[in-house]
């Protein structure tokens, strides 16, 4: 199911004291691509991705999971946070924050135990139902959020720089754990990182936003072989073509929106 935003625009306060922080932005993420979304701090790609979410009403244009308005989450869309120690409940076993994740689905309980098991196993933490994220390392709690966002089956999971706050062995570990479910799952994903490497590693294409107020600067296509492998792909010279085309885009001030690829 392809995931349509069409024309949002973000403003905050009123009057003399509004500010756009998005101006009119459209974007097409395709059923079962893997979109990275790129960008200086503060052009919006945390708030692009709420309001795909629903989690933020846009102050114009729409956004669109198929054909249906998203006006507030929508069945069949997860999101990965970057601060997993406040998206999980510590006071609740593994078990019980995905079971918490599946409520609004009101499923069987034996169908509800085969997905939570399920989606431990493609995470990598089998037989951890019954920890709580307090006795795990940061790693494995971001695992722990991950099969939380699959344990709805979803069509479309969406990722909010969700491994800026773990070291490099364990980020690497992650990118290809995500591409790994990524494909068992058949999900769209939009991953926003402030991490070029990271963009380009992971995705078929890669939306570039600029500042003052956020747009979109480019799109590029990642016409790099799959799967990815942390040495192989990085040795590719397609690969450092890429990741120089992106810094220069990010690093470059203000500009005019291109298309590139």
């Amino acid at each position: 199911m392809d995931l349509h935003v069409e024309g949002v625009r973000k403003t905050y306060g009123r009057g003399s004291a509004a500010r756009e922080v998005l101006t009119e932005t459209s974007v097409t993420v395709r059923s079962q691509q893997f979109v990275s979304i790129v960008g200086p701090s503060g052009c919006g790609k945390s708030t692009l991705l709420m309001m795909m979410a629903g989690l933020l009403r846009p102050s114009g244009g729409q956004v669109r999971l198929g054909d249906r308005v998203v006006d507030g989450p929508p069945i069949g869309l997860s999101v990965v946070f970057q601060d997993y120690s406040r998206s999980l409940f510590p006071w609740m076993t593994v078990r019980r924050n995905l079971a918490m994740a599946a409520a609004a689905y009101k499923l069987p309980k034996a169908e509800l135990r085969h997905r939570v098991e399920h989606a431990l196993e493609s995470v990598g933490l089998p037989g951890s139902a019954d920890m709580y994220p307090w006795q795990m390392s940061g790693g494995m709690q971001q695992r722990v959020a991950i099969a939380r966002a699959l344990v709805v089956e979803p069509t479309v999971m969406l990722m909010d720089e969700p491994f800026a706050a773990v070291d490099a062995q364990t980020r690497a570990d992650l990118e290809d754990l995500v591409l790994r479910v990524r494909h068992e799952y058949k999900v769209t994903v939009a991953f926003v990182t402030h991490d070029i490497d990271e963009a380009v590693y992971m995705g078929d294409r890669i939306i570039v936003m600029a500042a003052g107020p956020g747009r979109v600067l480019a799109e590029l296509d990642v016409d790099l072989p799959r799967p990815r492998d942390q040495v192989e792909t990085k040795r590719d010279p397609q690969f450092a073509e890429l990741r120089s085309e992106v810094f220069r885009l990010v690093m470059r001030p203000g500009g005019v929106k291109t298309a590139v690829g």
